[in-house]
């Protein structure tokens, strides 16, 4: 009887490391986020000519990009592109710095233009700021 039980936690043992393997593997055949994000935005500057390469180049390499992603094989270049534009915005102060941070990370009110192809790439922030109100010794 004992024997019979022993065999039972052996097979549920043996269940358990499949069902864990299995969902170790879809896991690891599931492209991550981070890494489907970064192929929208290398298919967007793609198919909209910002990459400076031939558009069918240009979608080839992110799809290869992603897939080597996938399985581990690119080093962490964005990780050292992030280093550096903190570092960039580090000499600065203020209010400065916060929206350099912001350029560089691709904020919603920032736009982007020109290609390493074309001599360097060109961030912009506008912002808005209201006029100061007119003080009371300026009125007639």
């Amino acid at each position: 009887m004992r024997h019979s039980n022993s065999h039972c936690n052996s097979t549920r043992c043996i269940v358990g490391a499949v069902v864990a393997l299995s969902a170790a593997c879809a896991v690891a055949a599931t492209p991550s986020s981070e890494g489907q994000a970064r192929y929208e935005q290398e298919r967007a500057r793609c198919l909209s000519g910002q990459s400076g390469q031939a558009q069918d180049t240009c979608l080839k390499e992110a799809v290869n990009a992603r897939e080597a992603a996938s399985k581990g094989q690119l080093a962490d270049g964005d990780g050292k592109l992030r280093k550096n534009a903190k570092e960039r915005c580090d000499v600065l102060t203020g209010d400065e710095k916060r929206d350099c941070m912001s350029r560089m990370k691709g904020a919603a009110n920032s736009t982007e233009s020109g290609s390493v192809k074309g001599g360097g790439i060109i961030r912009e922030t506008v912002t808005t700021e209201p006029a100061p109100p007119a003080s009371a010794a300026s009125a007639p």
